[in-house]
């Protein structure tokens, strides 16, 4: 899981960072993206301690990721940035750009900024560093499993908080993804406004929700 963290170091690349997205999939909610520095010695000693287990964030339980994301808050050696992008965007550039906006969002709000990024995934459009793209990275790279934990976790936040808006969908259940439910929810209520228009199981709906107001909830805490 350090292999390509070992590579890029040894180029002199020594301000790293991971990049990694939440929620191209679902039919609802934002789009999230993180990026995470995580100082060089503090991963080459907690690889099999404190980080043990890091992987991608979709293996791993509800619980394991909240402990890694207190992990990261709580030391020193770790500094992240998250960004989004809502559905009007999502819709207006499509999910692919979103996410790559996103991605390059968290970068610039990266502090201080890194001269390279491991990316989770294809090669995105230019990225404000230089970067190499990792396909399945969020299971070969600790710094990109990092990453994806910092998103889905965030991403999760933000869904729990649309669920108390928008109970009738069950978003704290499904975060938004096209499961049974949510497609039954769908049916019987419409869209709400944190739906995503363009994508097709939404899109037949074309009647005009009750709720016309988008309320953002607010950005997950650094």
């Amino acid at each position: 899981m350090l292999h390509f963290e070992q590579q890029t170091w040894a180029k002199g690349f020594s301000r790293l960072a991971g990049v990694d997205e939440a929620g191209r999939g679902p039919l609802a909610g934002p789009v999230v993206a993180a990026a995470i520095f995580i100082e060089p010695d503090f991963l080459r000693a907690e690889a099999h301690g404190l980080l043990a287990g890091l992987t991608d964030s979709k293996q791993l339980s509800d619980s394991r990721r909240r402990h890694f994301m207190e992990v990261f808050r709580s030391s020193p050696t770790c500094t992240f940035a998250v960004a989004r992008v809502d559905p009007p965007e999502i819709d207006r550039i499509n999910i692919l750009q979103a996410t790559h906006q996103a991605m390059r969002n968290a970068l610039l709000d990266l502090k201080p900024p890194p001269d390279h990024a491991l990316v989770d995934g294809r090669a995105p459009s230019a990225l404000p560093c230089a970067f190499t793209a990792i396909i399945h990275g969020d299971a070969r790279s600790l710094l990109i499993a990092a990453a994806s934990i910092v998103a889905k976790v965030a991403r999760d936040d933000i869904m729990l908080e649309l669920d108390r808006e928008y109970p009738q969908y069950g978003f704290a259940r499904h975060k938004g993804y096209g499961t049974k439910a949510h497609l039954a929810a769908l049916r019987r209520h419409g869209p709400c406004p944190w739906h995503r228009r363009s994508f097709r199981p939404v899109r037949q709906w074309r009647g005009i929700p009750r709720q016309l107001t988008m309320r953002v909830p607010p950005a997950a805490p650094e």
